[in-house]
């Protein structure tokens, strides 16, 4: 086979390359702490619930309202992973962030869900509501105070 003379034997597709979900995990989280703050709510990383679990992002505005973002960087991730369940009775709306490659359509349909990359996000459903008893609402508002002053506190002394 002359191969000179009747082009390349193949045609390669390019290569769809992704990074690794954990940079992908970073970015996401960071456009949904940018959202956040456009939407006029403060919002923490790694929140502690009083059950022991870790929110991945948290948000809360000046009418107290707190609003909870579970990050899913792959399909797989979100599969393998059912203990969002046990964040929904802890904020007054529940969503998932995922990046723009992610079929958003597999998420149930009983929560939120925000695309977002490391610059921005955009709402593709938006969080049904459920208002926190007054008492978790009290208690989550101050172990938010808590831990972003804890936070505040590190970066001015990291032995603190």
């Amino acid at each position: 086979m002359n191969i000179s003379s009747s082009g390349p034997p193949f045609q390669r597709k390019p290569a769809q390359v992704r990074p690794p979900p954990a940079i992908v995990t970073a970015a996401v989280t960071r456009g949904v702490a940018r959202w956040f703050d456009d939407q006029g709510f403060a919002s923490l990383t790694e929140f502690k619930l009083g059950n022991g679990r870790r929110a991945d992002v948290v948000g809360l505005n000046n009418a107290g309202t707190i609003l909870m973002v579970e990050v899913k960087s792959t399909p797989e991730d979100f599969r393998g992973d059912a203990k969002w369940l046990e964040y929904v009775p802890y904020c007054d709306g529940f969503s998932f962030a995922v990046p723009p490659h992610f079929p958003w359509q597999i998420l149930p349909v009983t929560c939120g869900v925000v695309i977002a990359d490391a610059h921005s996000a955009a709402v593709m459903r938006e969080a049904p509501r459920h208002p926190l008893h007054a008492a978790r609402r009290k208690a989550l508002t101050l172990r938010f105070a808590l831990a972003a002053g804890q936070r505040l506190s590190s970066v001015i002394d990291p032995r603190l």
